[in-house]
């Protein structure tokens, strides 16, 4: 975890009066706050949260063995604390994201921050934000799924929001290297589960919500729930809403800040595009924003959804300051974020590209866009993640048959489940015949994509985008979709 180079500190009882926990023990000073015992430093205040399969108390006699002085946890984790101070109470997780917000100083409001939420779009759009702050020189990080940035600094993500204590030891971080914007995507995960609490935005936005994560949220009623939190006073100052879902239209009245509403063909919403038109390796577009902005420019990005990442960006862009005439000369050369229809080029005559796409809407749109620009045929490799939501893959197989000319359905990440049974799942409705495929291993089923393509034609490999592992049985192996689909392209005839 990285941590400020400058010392913080905090008494026990002052902790415990902000959270209203009740203090076992001495009140000590503490000079660090995490939830990961291998990450205790000497001196930490160690969380132990009660977790789905195991109690974070269980790894209290690690932590104090590498030098925490005081443990937060409940009245289960109270039997684990021994001989060492300990702050009880009922909500773990809340009591611990205040306190690590706390003892930082709340970095997230000294700096002016972003958070961007939604079932896709969300990496793409922090991306392109941070391409355009450093763009115009105004040092900038960036939290998300892909990597953290500190300016040019990269640092490996783990999640696509940290927990707590990371997330609060990362903005103070940047603070203290003077970055003047944090962009960070905002997951329903860490909203649902308290990582968010303490943090505050300048801007919160909303970029779509389809079917995604009901294994964790169950229905899509809690589902938006979770995302409705960023847009309350709590956690933000005002909100950037696409209104052309269903979803979006709602958020406009459950939204407690003032609103501003984007849309691709919406003209009533307050940033719009007034035109776009296909060109080659890219669109051309004027949009119009507040106060009868007008944006010109091109953008190398493909595919509806990209405008509508491209319009939120740009229009968030503009709340912050930058000149309009700026963003216009800086569009064209903003790119998408990896694994996000990357494109893999080694001279053939056919398009391959790599994409992260892994809910029903994300594939659909994505193979839209490939038509789009493909002269041929789409031929398109997916699979459905194992020990995730279920009741996308027949869905997501449907998706596939439906917007491919060749569909191979093939593994992603299998996890405990069995891969024939996800494609099972995958291809229930479906008759699957020649040249579509099933083929559960995923390398051969990039090989069969390759050896089909033909001049003119577009490969996409959907599912994975930038990862470079495959959880095959709990087993993380090396995998990275570009790499494969660039050793298949050289190894074609």
């Amino acid at each position: 975890m990285i941590r400020p180079l400058a010392p913080f500190t905090a008494k026990l009882e002052d902790a415990a009066q902000l959270v209203g926990a009740s203090l076992h023990g001495a009140s000590v000073v503490f000079t660090g706050v995490t939830h990961v015992d291998t990450d205790v430093e000497p001196g930490d205040l160690f969380i132990a949260t009660p977790g789905a399969r195991v109690h974070g108390a269980t790894f209290i006699d690690a932590a104090v063995k590498r030098g925490a002085v005081a443990v937060l946890t409940d009245e289960a984790g109270l039997a684990h604390c021994a001989g060492i101070p300990a702050l009880v109470i009922t909500d773990v997780r809340t009591a611990g994201a205040l306190v690590a917000a706390s003892f930082y100083k709340y970095p997230t409001g000294d700096l002016t921050s972003i958070g961007i939420t939604g079932t896709n779009g969300k990496t793409t759009v922090s991306t392109l934000l941070y391409q355009i702050f450093e763009a115009v020189g105004r040092d900038t990080g960036l939290i998300g799924t892909v990597e953290t940035r500190i300016g040019a600094e990269v640092v490996k993500s783990t999640r696509t929001t940290p927990e707590a204590p990371e997330l609060q030891a990362l903005a103070a971080v940047m603070r203290e290297r003077h970055m003047r914007h944090l962009v960070m995507e905002v997951s329903s995960h860490a909203l649902t589960l308290k990582r968010m609490k303490g943090s505050h935005f300048a801007i919160a936005a909303f970029t779509n919500l389809t079917q995604d994560h009901l294994d964790f949220h169950h229905d899509m009623d809690s589902y938006f729930a979770a995302k409705a939190q960023l847009f309350t006073s709590e956690y933000a100052e005002q909100a950037f809403i696409n209104i052309d879902s269903q979803y979006g239209k709602r958020l406009v009245e459950h939204a407690q800040i003032p609103v501003t509403t984007l849309s691709r063909t919406d003209s009533s919403a307050t940033w719009h595009f007034v035109e776009t038109h296909n060109v080659s390796r890219g669109v051309e577009f004027s949009a119009r924003g507040a106060g009868g902005i007008l944006i010109e420019s091109r953008t190398r990005l493909f595919g509806g959804y990209n405008l509508d990442n491209l319009l939120l960006a740009l229009a968030i862009a503009v709340e912050c300051g930058i000149d309009p005439i700026e963003l216009a000369a800086i569009t064209p050369t903003l790119t998408g974020a990896p694994g996000r229809l990357e494109a893999v080029s080694l001279g053939q005559h056919y398009t391959a590209l790599v994409d992260y796409a892994h809910s029903p809407d994300a594939v659909t749109n994505v193979l839209a866009a490939a038509r789009e620009f493909t002269t041929g045929r789409v031929i398109a490799v997916l699979g459905c993640g194992g020990d995730r939501d279920s009741s996308k893959r027949p869905l997501m197989g449907a998706a596939l048959a439906r917007g491919a000319d060749i569909a191979i359905f093939t593994s992603d990440n299998p996890r405990s489940e069995a891969p024939a049974e996800i494609l099972s799942q995958m291809t229930q409705s479906l008759t699957v015949s020649a040249p579509s495929q099933i083929i559960e291993d995923r390398e051969d089923a990039i090989r069969a994509a390759v050896a089909l393509a033909q001049d003119g034609d577009t490969v996409l490999v959907l599912g994975k985008g930038h990862e470079t592992g495959q959880d095959i049985a709990g087993v993380v192996t090396p995998f990275d979709d570009r790499i494969v689909l660039a050793q298949a392209i050289e190894a074609k005839p």
